[in-house]
């Protein structure tokens, strides 16, 4: 059997075996679901389902499965597209691509789950792995950076119009700038969005100098990292810009953007983060929602092209969210 249908046949195994058993007691959630395979935008094309394949394979190996509480995506979750996106935009992604439209609406119900989950005290943060990713989509019609919609983004709205919530802190550690994100909250003091990127990478944006405008000046922190950049350069960008951002802020959650292309070896970036570097990220976001808002975090897969990478990376992320220590 060619190794591309036993990752297939042995990820969906793995699934059935996990997502029907008995969730064991745990402060972290995690979003799995079998249809997070079937988005393909092309035979050779880098967001492949083999990216969610590793991921499963990666966290049965490691015994991280038999620790997390599984959370189902949200069902019939339309009409919340509308608290970002507009609905020609809606309407065009659906009559250019339908399977995109409703893979993309598994992976925004997948994160909307996931802040239920988070919001009703049921775990205290949780990683969603699905795909395709959504922090590039804007209003245009059309697919941008394999996004369609932007998930994170209606997650944040979707925390604050169902919970109440106040304040949300988006950190995207991706290689790629979230510019989906940046446009949705430029204006918004409610949201402030950090973003660790290449700005010379695709799609071209998130130069220091944007900061915000009108009532949301100063609530946009883009962070430029060159080429080979490292654990180093990235852990002091959160602690120089982010931390003291963060706690005059005072979020009541946080959501992660958490894209592994900026993880080294990947076949879309340039940056050399490690493993290490990772955990010492989320261990940083963490305290800030240790101090602020009980710990409460919803972290998203985005990009990721290097399979075992992406995998490793993915692991390393959720052991550091579970840590209690």
């Amino acid at each position: 059997m060619e190794r591309r249908n036993f990752l297939a046949l042995s990820g969906l195994t793995i699934l059935s075996k996990y997502v029907q058993a008995k969730p064991k007691k745990s402060s972290t959630g995690l979003v799995l679901d079998q249809r997070f395979l079937k988005h393909h935008i092309s035979p050779q094309h880098p967001e492949k389902p083999l990216r969610y394949q590793a991921i499963t394979e990666k966290l049965n190996n490691e015994g991280i499965l038999d620790k997390a509480v599984f959370i189902k995506p949200k069902e019939d979750i339309e009409q919340w597209l509308n608290l970002i996106h507009s609905q020609s935009h809606i309407d065009s992604i659906n009559r250019n691509d339908a399977q995109a439209h409703t893979h993309a609406l598994v992976a925004t119900g997948a994160v909307l789950a996931a802040v239920d989950a988070v919001c009703s005290n049921n775990v205290r943060n949780a990683f969603s792995a699905s795909r395709p990713p959504g922090h590039h989509a804007k209003n245009t019609g059309q697919e941008e950076g394999f996004c369609y919609y932007n998930h994170i983004a209606i997650a944040a709205r979707y925390a604050q119009k169902q919970y109440g919530v106040k304040k949300v802190l988006i950190v995207d550690w991706d290689y790629h700038h979230g510019n989906g994100t940046e446009w949705a909250f430029y204006s918004d003091p409610s949201v402030l969005y950090f973003s660790t990127h290449d700005v010379f990478a695709y799609p071209g944006t998130g130069f220091p100098s944007r900061i915000g405008e009108g009532a949301g000046k100063g609530f946009n922190i883009n962070v430029h990292l060159e080429c080979g950049s490292t654990d180093k350069d990235i852990i002091d960008a959160f602690q120089h810009k982010l931390l003291a951002a963060a706690n005059k802020f005072s979020p009541d959650i946080i959501l992660i953007s958490a894209g592994f292309d900026s993880r080294q070896d990947d076949l879309l970036g340039c940056l050399n983060i490690t493993d290490q570097g990772f955990i010492k990220l989320t261990e940083m976001v963490k305290a800030i929602a240790d101090k602020h808002c009980d710990g409460k975090i919803i972290s998203m897969l985005e990009g990721g092209y290097n399979l075992q990478g992406n995998a490793d990376a993915v692991a390393a992320h959720i052991t550091a969210l579970m840590d209690d220590g």
